[in-house]
């Protein structure tokens, strides 16, 4: 994957926590598929298990794989079913003016760009999306910008990524993969180091 372009959601809470994005306990698996379903529960159906109509991504463009989300996103405890749910969901890059450290090595290692801006920039994006859900934004990964134009709006900004977890989203490979694609470089290097 070397570039996102789709509409975004909105979801303007600070501080969303790991248990938010996906609740304890929906934590009975140890495979990676069908969290998605259960992604922001708590807030997404009512108590009857209907949709809540007054959740606000039900009023984003369904598919929509750009998630603009609060501050401190991702915070809480180091549960990876949190990147899981939201990759397994359809969301491949998040835009927040601050990510939990656990949960942005997660995000990365499932596929999920995490893009910090500015508060300042955040509101002005959050602003954009929700008054104009049609907003297309461009995330290329490879040149590491992120994109978002309207009518009257024009946002581009760079971001960082760490380089290798950068190769394995842009390859579509694990780091297990990875690692075994070098295997031999590794043993040459045992060789040479072992005393």
């Amino acid at each position: 994957m070397k570039r996102i372009q789709s509409t975004g959601m909105v979801l303007n809470i600070d501080n969303i926590d790991t248990d938010q994005i996906i609740p304890a306990k929906f934590l009975k698996s140890t495979d990676r598929e069908g969290f998605g379903k259960h992604l922001f529960a708590n807030w997404r159906y009512l108590e009857n298990g209907e949709p809540n109509p007054d959740f606000s991504l039900h009023k984003f463009r369904k598919g929509s794989s750009v998630l603009i989300a609060g501050n401190n996103f991702g915070c809480g405890s180091s549960r990876e079913h949190a990147a899981w749910a939201i990759s397994d969901y359809g969301i491949r890059a998040i835009i927040s003016s601050q990510f939990a450290d656990i949960f942005k090595g997660n995000a990365l290692n499932n596929d999920i760009v995490p893009i910090e801006v500015e508060a300042d920039e955040l509101a002005l994006i959050t602003k954009e999306v929700e008054q104009h859900p049609e907003t297309e934004i461009d995330v290329n990964i490879d040149e590491q910008s992120v994109t978002i134009k309207g009518d009257s709006f024009s946002f581009e900004k760079k971001f960082d990524i760490d380089p290798l977890k950068k190769k394995f989203i842009m390859e579509d490979i694990s780091e297990l993969e990875y690692l075994i694609s070098i295997k031999q470089n590794i043993e040459a290097f045992e060789l040479e180091h072992v005393l």
